[in-house]
């Protein structure tokens, strides 16, 4: 599988699982279903990974070396990238939805 292609996955589902951690830990910020959330994470994941990953370059696993050909840096860095970027679009859109409430 190409890449880029697996650097995308690998953050949409770090996306997923941050908001689904976030939403389960924050009620009031979560979109009220578990698919919601895991959805607003994949997409913010995949956004704010990519952005992440073009801002630190694709190198930055280098100084960690790689293992059986995977490339530890780039993992943690689509992992976490993905994870907190999808996070935070689940609070910016929780934080808007809570506002149009009112």
């Amino acid at each position: 599988m190409d890449g880029a292609l697996m650097d995308i996955i690998i953050q949409a589902v770090a996306g997923a699982a941050g908001d689904a951690g976030l939403g389960s830990a924050m009620k009031d910020l979560s979109l009220g279903s578990k698919a919601g959330d895991a959805i607003t994470g994949a997409i913010g994941g995949g956004v704010v990974g990519q952005i992440l990953a073009a801002v630190l370059g694709g190198a930055a696993g280098d100084a960690a070396g790689s293992v059986g050909g995977m490339d530890i840096g780039g993992l943690v860095q689509n992992v976490v990238g993905g994870g907190v970027g999808g996070a935070v679009v689940l609070a910016i859109i929780g934080v808007i939805r809570n506002a149009m409430k009112k």
